[in-house]
């Protein structure tokens, strides 16, 4: 085999074994999760009297981890913690007979397991449950999809941000302003696309552009700051936090709760997961559970920030000329100095005769 057929083969050999493996890590993080998916700590309330409650709670402990009970004291209690977010539904004991309070816009995946578990065993002993859907997802989007597949977007939006204001070759103060300014348009746009135009988002707009803004600078900071103090490598690093395992753990599928143990709770530090919290909060819960999550988009967005201004203050500045080094004499006396030779050597021969 020659020397130049060599480095070929090796790049071929990198090129099948890296690919397959590659996929294997993209199809891990996305189907593991999905096919763990199960109620792990889910908090939910229960209401009424004592020892009617006490009997409520008592079956569902029976689900060893999958539920976290919270007490209330009447329905208006319950349902106060469920349009807060506190809980994601609530078992309401009264005389007539248990009634459950649900939030689909918190999760729709949720309030149908909540249905399940409480409506079930009733059902099947010829009781009717009635449910409430507290706080009910928009008319635009009855199923929640909208706002799942949102994500994406925003997690590309972000990065393609980011990677262009580095090729582009702004740095400093410059690309700071360049990513905070293109971060207000998109979310400004996305949010005039899904609120006014598909009505998947029924909150405040100017609070749901915040954070689709939010959103992606956030992203684009990172991409921009990681690659700013690692170079190519920051790029990957970057879509593996942002892009890849912020999409797979964010909880948009069902709730941080569902997934395996320890998953939600660091999807919800990465920007689509916090993301997508926030912005059900400010869609339909009134600006309710937001903190936590604009806290984090907060602290990306900084860092990223503060990272790129870092990197620009480093920036390499031109080598001074050694004080040794022999300055050219200048054209003009060169030639000078070659016509006063030329004329003392034509003359020289007529003085010695």
């Amino acid at each position: 085999m020659s020397a130049a057929t060599a480095p070929a083969g090796r790049k071929v050999l990198a090129v099948l074994l890296l690919v397959p493996a590659l996929a294997a890590l993209v199809l891990w993080t996305f189907a593991w999760p999905a096919a763990r998916m199960a109620p792990r700590d889910l908090p939910i309330g229960v209401a009424g009297p004592a020892a009617a409650a006490d009997r409520v709670a008592g079956e569902l402990a029976h689900r060893e981890g999958a539920f976290e009970i919270h007490r209330y004291e009447d329905a208006a209690a319950a349902r106060s913690a469920v349009e807060n977010r506190e809980v994601y539904g609530a078992v309401v004991v009264t005389p007539a007979g248990p009634e459950l309070l649900t939030a689909s816009a918190g999760s729709p995946v949720v309030a149908g397991l909540l249905r399940e578990a409480i409506t079930g065993p009733a059902a099947a002993e010829g009781r009717t449950v009635p449910v409430t859907d507290v706080v009910a997802l928009p008319a635009g989007d009855p199923r929640g999809a909208v706002l799942g597949a949102s994500l994406l977007p925003l997690a590309i939006a972000g990065a393609a941000t980011g990677v262009a204001t580095l090729l582009l070759g702004l740095r400093g103060t410059r690309a700071a302003a360049t990513l905070v300014g293109a971060a207000a348009l998109t979310g400004l746009t996305g949010a005039a696309l899904a609120h006014g135009w598909l009505g998947a988002l029924a909150g405040n707009v100017w609070a749901e552009a915040g954070v689709l803004a939010l959103t992606v600078l956030a992203i684009g900071a990172a991409f921009a700051g990681l690659a700013t103090l690692l170079g190519k490598p920051g790029f990957g690093l970057a879509a593996v936090l942002t892009v890849l395992a912020g999409n797979a753990f964010s909880g948009m599928a069902g709730a941080p709760e569902l997934l395996p143990t320890g998953f939600g709770l660091i999807g919800q530090w990465l920007p689509p997961g916090a993301a997508g919290t926030a912005l059900r909060s400010v869609s339909s819960f009134d600006g309710a559970g937001a903190g936590g999550p604009l806290l984090a988009l907060s602290l990306w967005a900084a860092a990223g920030l503060s990272a790129l201004a870092l990197g620009g203050r480093r920036r390499t500045e031109p080598a001074p000329v050694p004080a040794t080094a022999t300055p050219r004499t200048p054209a003009p006396i060169t030639a000078w100095l070659a016509r006063r030779l030329a004329d003392m050597s034509a003359s020289l021969p007529v003085t010695l005769a």
